[in-house]
């Protein structure tokens, strides 16, 4: 309230009557003003009030009072008697609403409230008047806390002469302000003079709080003071205009942090795409690490090694070398050596055993040169020596590196590990063994040596063999021999083998097995006339048609096995089942570990028997690695636990830098577990769907390359896999492809859940990827395992795609039977979709062998040239291909549903932040606009703007047709 407003009288309520007078005068400034005089000084006892209309507190806590007036000096006044006074009293009373009266509240101290008595400064006299000098009084009162919704004030004369002036009624409050990044609402002062009344402040748009809340304190005067926290502009923004503002960082700038400092720009080989940047994004081929700071530029993998001198001595071997030329712009690189054995047969190289030795170590060298000892003799190694560095491991590609070959010198083989007992009679044993673990050369011959267990050792007698089996007759009847093999190399004999004892049969013995057998061996030999006939027939037969048929792959094994040619050393594949018991077969050809020596991490998966866990491996006198753990679930049978540890008979016996690797078996204690090397990258058809796009075609073939040498590998061995597919391929992280799930396609039961695999005479068959004979007869062959590397071919050349689509597997069936096959994927080169052809031949005598095929994946890789020809859909191959139809894009109603159509969904935000909303303006897009949308995958690329352009045409056709 402020009196001097007024343009009307005040109204002000007055007590007595004869008391105030509200009489117009002039202020300081000689404005007209309305004001209350009151001057009865000769009248003793004077107790005179006015009282002002109802003021609203509009939620001020304490309220201040300027009075502005004058008083006479009463000693100016002639004859004035002793009650004259020179001050007044200011009165409060609060109330929730208007409700006073000309008599209520009574005139009197209580109910009211008195602030306090006001004197006056300076008084004025007639001598002032009479110079029309004017001296005012301005006082301030203040009072509180008040909590009504209102308040009356008072003026209590008591005998004075003067003249109040002007009355302004006011609160204080802190006004809204923005302080240390922050918004502070208006706030009222408090109850007291002394108060402080806190303000919680809100960080400006895009600012966040550091440490603890931020506030501010309104003091009684209306101040802000102790200032508390504060806030600061959040990573991506920072503040301008004195800290009112967070503004985000332009494009090709960055603000990794919350705080005061300004956007960096980009480092180099990074970049921004949108604005508000909290760090810039590598280019492509270019790479930070996680402990990197968002201001360091992006890095690239470095360049081989160079230079490498290689120095060998005997088993062992000292590399030198070069650092790269190109470090990528990192100054961390190591070195890793990767060691392989290379063997002189089919086997091709295979990867080092544990017990070679490196000095200092074999990963993460950072000197350059290593010690290599422990090596085997007379064998061919190859070293590769990779450089790595911080951004590696993030980068799609195997590491750059520079190889070595080098050729240990001979020595003698190590001692042979197991004999068994073929035959007995009462004069002969017939034995086998196996051959030496580290042959370290060709081996010429065997030299046993035998003799009668209750004889000494030098009474002993010596036989020599050319092969790992031998005859030895001249025995004495139902006596125990002691027999011990060891093999020789041009360096001479290795170490005898440990001794084993086998006993002859007793002429009793041997009779009575003959009485048994001799209605079988009268039957075999009838049988043997019947077959001896057979065989006759046939030969003729073959002998006819042999003009018109090539041979088979039976043809070529039974020339091979019965020619006597079959390469030295050379194993076949002998099926577990054949065992009379099964366990055996595992003791045999699977290692049995310490159940303390592996240490499982985490649960990865779930097999057909239990789940697949990631884990580590530490044997004595062995370095720590990383495997894979299949376990057997819990209440197993006693055929599920021979199935399950079948796997690990089967694929204890290969051996091969493409099938996975066995490092042995938990049977002792539970759970039963099956070992093998962990593959980084997991199933081959997941890793290529997450990858797509991603690799060149030389890189495709060299995973289809690996995958064909395993296959050839498992075919030399006389093992059929049956269940040849990309999720049964596994990568590591060399991109090195191995084949794995070995014999469980055989155990499929008929009430599995998997759709893969279809119900079909008796068992389970995954359709998609298994030959016509196969389907139809049960007849798997290598070459039916041909068929399937074919489908492996396409799933690798389109990324993971699911063979035939979504067709049923009825459909599949009809459509194989009618020749049709599937068409080449998208930028497939022609001559891979021909090799595919060929392994899809009706005819599997038709189809290519595995050397056949290696063969020509090497001509394709050392010749790139044969890959650039693509296969137009016009082909003209003799088999007619399925057309999986270009989607019609009417049929979808916006962009995200002919992005989810086309398997490019994860665009979906990039289309619409860039304006592409509508299949107008995505038909006229280009590859600038494709990069512009953040398309930067050469194969998405190319799929979008595929699908563009027949989205184009179909436009066209449409335009047209409604002309």
């Amino acid at each position: 309230m402020d009196s001097t407003t007024a343009t009307a009288e005040l109204g002000w309520t007055i007590y007595p009557s004869q008391g105030w007078e509200e009489v117009s005068g002039y202020d300081e400034n000689m404005n007209t003003i309305r004001t209350y005089q009151v001057c009865n000084v000769f009248d003793s006892s004077q107790n005179n009030w006015v009282r002002t209309k109802y003021i609203r507190r509009r939620g001020a806590q304490r309220i201040h009072v300027q009075m502005k007036f004058s008083v006479r000096d009463c000693s100016s006044i002639p004859n004035v008697p002793g009650s004259c006074k020179e001050t007044f009293n200011l009165y409060y009373y609060e109330s929730d609403s208007d409700v006073a009266t000309k008599s209520s509240p009574a005139w009197m101290e209580n109910p009211w409230i008195k602030v306090d008595t006001i004197a006056a400064d300076e008084s004025f006299s007639q001598v002032d008047l009479g110079g029309r000098i004017m001296k005012i009084n301005s006082e301030i009162r203040s009072f509180g806390p008040v909590s009504r919704n209102g308040f009356y004030l008072a003026f209590q004369d008591y005998g004075a002469c003067m003249s109040l002036i002007a009355v302004r009624v006011f609160y204080r409050k802190c006004p809204r302000v923005i302080q240390n990044g922050a918004l502070f609402p208006e706030t009222l002062s408090g109850a007291e003079s002394t108060s402080l009344v806190a303000a919680r402040g809100v960080c400006v748009p895009n600012g966040e709080e550091v440490d603890v809340p931020i506030k501010l304190y309104c003091n009684g005067d209306g101040e802000w003071m102790v200032p508390i926290g504060r806030c600061m502009c959040k990573a991506g923004y920072e503040a301008v205009d004195n800290g009112t503002i967070c503004k985000a960082c332009v494009s090709g700038f960055f603000k990794a942090a919350q705080g005061e400092h300004k956007c960096l720009q980009c480092p180099i080989n990074s970049r921004t795409t949108t604005e508000g940047a909290t760090n810039c994004v590598c280019r492509n081929g270019y790479y930070r690490t996680d402990s990197d700071p968002a201001q360091m530029p992006c890095t690239t993998v470095p360049a081989a090694p160079q230079n490498v001198i290689s120095i060998v001595n005997e088993t062992s071997l000292r590399l030198e070398w070069s650092p790269p030329q190109e470090s990528g712009g990192r100054d961390d690189v190591v070195y890793n050596i990767i060691c392989k054995s290379c063997g002189s047969g089919r086997s091709g190289c295979t990867r080092c055993g544990d017990n070679v030795q490196f000095v200092p170590r074999q990963l993460g060298l950072t000197d350059t040169r290593v010690h290599i000892s422990d090596l085997l003799a007379h064998t061919q190694y190859t070293f590769e020596i990779q450089a790595v560095n911080g951004v590696s491991d993030q980068s799609p590609y195997s590491p750059q590196y520079t190889s070595v070959n080098i050729t240990t010198n001979q020595a003698a083989p190590s001692a042979v590990s197991i004999i068994h007992q073929v035959n007995r009679s009462p004069t002969s044993i017939t034995l086998s063994w196996s051959q030496p673990d580290q042959p370290n050369g060709v081996i010429l011959d065997y030299e046993l040596q035998y003799y009668e267990k209750n004889q000494a050792e030098w009474n002993s007698s010596l036989s020599r063999s050319q092969t790992n089996t031998a005859v030895i007759r001249g025995l004495r009847p139902g006596t125990i021999y002691v027999f011990q093999v060891r093999a020789r190399t041009v360096a001479g004999f290795g170490r005898f083998s440990g001794k084993m004892y086998f006993q002859t049969m007793t002429e009793e013995e041997y009779n009575s097995s003959i009485q048994e057998k001799l209605p079988l061996i009268i039957g075999s030999s009838a049988a043997g006339v019947v077959f001896i006939l057979a065989v006759t027939v046939v030969i003729i037969v073959c002998r006819r048609r042999s003009s018109d048929r090539p041979d088979s792959e039976y043809t070529d094994k039974l020339q091979h096995y019965t020619s006597g040619h079959m390469s030295p050393g050379m194993k076949i594949y002998i099926d577990p089942f054949t065992y009379e018991d099964p366990n055996e077969a595992v003791r045999e050809f699977a290692k049995e570990i310490e159940i303390s020596c592996v240490k499982i991490e985490q649960v990865i998966g779930a097999g057909e028997f239990g789940e697949v866990c990631s884990g580590n491996l530490r044997q004595p006198g062995k370095r720590e690695i990383l495997v894979a753990i299949k376990t057997l679930k819990a209440g197993y049978t006693e055929r599920q636990r021979r199935d399950f540890l079948s796997e690990a008979s089967i694929m204890g016996q290969f051996d091969h830098p493409n099938i996975i690797h066995l490092e042995g078996v938990v049977t002792k204690s539970s759970p039963v577990m099956i070992i093998t090397e962990f593959m980084e990258n997991g199933s081959l058809d997941s890793f290529l769907r997450q990858n797509d796009g991603q690799f060149t075609v030389i890189q495709l073939v060299g995973m289809l390359r690996g995958i064909a040498a395993g296959m050839k590998y498992l075919c030399d061995m006389n093992y059929v896999h049956r269940d040849l597919a990309a999720r049964n391929i596994l990568v590591n992280s060399n991109l090195v492809c191995k084949v794995s799930d070995f014999g469980l396609s055989r155990f499929l039961e008929d009430d599995t859940s998997d759709p893969t695999y279809t119900s079909a005479l008796g068992g389970k068959i995954p359709i998609r990827w298994t030959a016509p004979e196969a389907i139809q007869y049960r007849k798997f062959t290598s070459s039916s395992d041909c068929w399937s590397y074919g489908i492996v071919m396409w799933e690798v050349m389109s990324y993971g795609e699911r063979p035939y689509w979504d067709m049923s597997n009825q459909d599949v069936i009809n459509a194989i039977e009618q020749d049709y096959r599937l068409p080449p994927p998208m930028d497939c080169p022609s001559a891979l979709h021909q090799l595919m052809l060929d392994c899809w031949q009706k005819d599997r005598n038709n189809r290519p062998k595995f050397s056949q095929i290696v063969n020509t994946l090497d001509k394709m890789i050392r010749n790139p040239n044969s890959l650039k020809a693509m296969t137009p859909l016009s082909s003209s191959v003799h088999l007619p291909l399925l057309d999986r139809s270009t989607p019609d894009f009417s049929s979808f109603s916006n962009v995200d549903e002919w992005l989810d159509a086309i398997k490019m969904s994860q665009y979906k935000e990039n289309f619409s932040n860039e304006g592409f909303t509508s299949f107008d303006a995505v038909s006229q897009m280009t590859m600038e606009d494709i990069l512009r949308v953040g398309v930067t995958l050469a194969g998405h690329q190319k799929k979008i703007l595929n699908s563009i352009q027949s989205m184009r045409a179909q436009m066209n056709q449409i335009t047209s047709v409604e002309v």
